[in-house]
C-alpha cells in the first residue's frame, strides 16, 4: 500500500498542477531580464529598489555558510539580475547574533496543510536561523479557504503569541497565496498591526495569477485526496482568491496599505532551464501572458505596492518554499527537478535586512 501511494504522487501532483492550468490566448512576452521589467513594477508598484543591498547581504550570508548549508549556490546563480540594479552601500554585512530577536511567521500558500505531512519539511530552516537569535514559525492556515477566512486565522495566531517589553518582533512572511492571506488580516483586524514589524511577500499572489482565472475551486480540492491529507474544503475560496480581477479589486479598495508595519517584496523571476519539469505547463501556459513567471505567478503580480524590493530570486515558485527533492529525492530527481534553493540562506538574510533596515528606520 505504501508504494502505491508512492507511486500514485506525482501523478496527483501533475494533476492539480494541469487543473489549475488555465488557457490564456494572449501572445507570448518572451523571458528577458532587461530594464523593461523595472519599467513595468515602477508602474504598477512604485516603492523603493534596495537590492544592491540585498545582495550585499545574501552574498555575505552564502559566503559566510557555504557548503555547510544544503544546496549551496554561488551569488550570481542564487539571484537573477535584472536591468540596472542599484549599487550595494558598501556597509559591512554584521553576520552575528541579531540584536532585535526578529521571528519570521510564514504563512504558506494553496493546499499546503493537505501536503504538509507528506512533505514532512525537515526544519533545518528554523534550526539554521536560530543559530543566530533569529526564530522562525509557521502560521497554520485552511489551504482552501479565502483569504477572508484565513485572515482570522493569522490575526488569532498573531494576537496568542507573546506581547510586551522584550518580546520577538514578528516578521510575516506571505508564500504565494499566504501574501494575500496577510494583507486581508493586517486590513480587517487593527489590532493586530501593533505586533508585527514587517511584512514580506515571498513568491506572493498580491495581484493573483491568470492561471486562476479559468480555474475551479473542486480542482484545488483534489489536495485531498493527497497521500496523508487531513485537510477539509474549508470555506471554497481559495481560488477564488487568486483570481487577479479579485485581487485587483481589493488592492484597489485598500492602496495604501496600513501604516505601521514595513513592507517587503522578494520576487521568484527564474531563468527558464531554473523551472522543474513538473511546472514546465503551468510555466509555458503562464509564458502565454508573460514569460517572466516562476510557473505560478508572473513577477510584477508578486510585488506588494509601496513595497522595497529586496531582489530577484533565480527559482521557480516551488524551490523556495517547499523541499521536495530534499525529502522524497526520487521524486526530486525525476519530476521536481528545479527545487534546489539554499533556503536556509535566504531567510537569514531576509531577516538580517530587515533587521537593518529597521534600525536605520528608528
Amino acid at each position: 500500500m505504501a508504494n502505491r501511494a508512492s507511486n500514485s504522487i506525482p501523478v496527483i501532483l501533475a494533476a492539480v498542477v494541469l487543473a489549475l492550468t488555465g488557457c490564456a490566448s494572449t501572445p507570448q512576452l518572451p523571458y528577458s531580464a532587461d530594464d523593461a521589467a523595472l519599467s513595468v513594477l515602477a508602474a504598477q508598484a512604485g516603492g523603493t529598489d534596495r537590492r544592491g543591498r540585498f545582495r550585499e547581504i545574501y552574498c555575505a550570508t552564502l559566503d559566510a555558510r557555504g557548503h555547510d548549508i544544503p544546496d549551496y549556490r554561488a551569488c550570481d546563480d542564487a539571484l537573477t539580475r535584472v536591468g540596472t540594479e542599484p549599487a550595494g552601500t558598501g556597509e559591512p554585512v554584521d553576520l552575528g547574533a541579531s540584536r532585535s530577536k526578529l521571528v519570521a511567521a510564514l504563512v504558506p500558500g494553496i493546499g499546503y496543510d493537505c501536503v504538509l505531512n507528506w512533505l514532512a519539511p525537515p526544519g533545518t530552516v528554523a534550526a539554521h536561523v536560530r543559530q543566530f537569535g533569529y526564530d522562525q514559525t509557521l502560521i497554520q492556515v485552511d489551504g482552501l479557504s479565502s483569504s477572508a477566512n484565513n485572515a482570522k486565522q493569522i490575526r488569532d495566531a498573531l494576537m496568542a503569541m507573546a506581547d510586551g517589553p522584550g518580546a520577538p518582533r514578528i516578521v510575516l512572511i506571505g508564500y504565494s497565496k499566504g501574501a494575500p492571506d496577510v494583507l486581508e488580516a493586517l486590513v480587517r483586524y487593527p489590532e493586530m498591526r501593533g505586533r508585527v514589524a514587517a511584512v514580506v511577500s515571498a513568491a506572493g499572489a498580491v495581484g493573483g495569477s491568470p492561471l486562476a482565472n479559468d480555474a475551479e475551486q473542486y480542482q484545488a480540492n483534489l489536495l485531498q485526496h493527497f497521500p496523508g491529507a487531513t485537510c477539509t474544503a474549508g470555506d471554497g475560496g481559495a481560488v477564488e482568491s487568486l483570481r487577479p480581477a479579485t485581487r485587483k479589486a481589493w488592492l484597489a479598495a485598500h492602496t495604501p496599505l496600513p501604516a505601521g508595519p514595513r513592507y517587503y517584496s522578494l520576487v521568484t523571476y527564474p531563468q527558464p532551464e531554473r523551472i522543474s519539469t513538473l511546472l514546465r505547463p503551468s510555466y509555458d501556459m503562464l509564458a502565454r501572458v508573460d514569460g517572466r513567471n516562476d510557473s505560478q505567478m508572473i513577477f510584477y503580480d508578486q510585488v506588494i505596492p509601496g513595497s522595497t524590493l529586496l531582489g530577484f530570486l533565480n527559482a521557480d515558485h516551488w524551490a523556495i518554499a517547499l523541499p521536495i527533492a530534499r525529502t522524497h529525492s526520487i521524486i526530486g530527481s525525476l519530476f521536481v527537478t528545479g527545487n534546489a534553493y539554499p533556503r536556509e540562506a535566504l531567510l537569514e538574510a531576509v531577516l538580517r535586512f530587515v533587521e537593518e533596515d529597521l534600525a536605520a528606520a528608528r
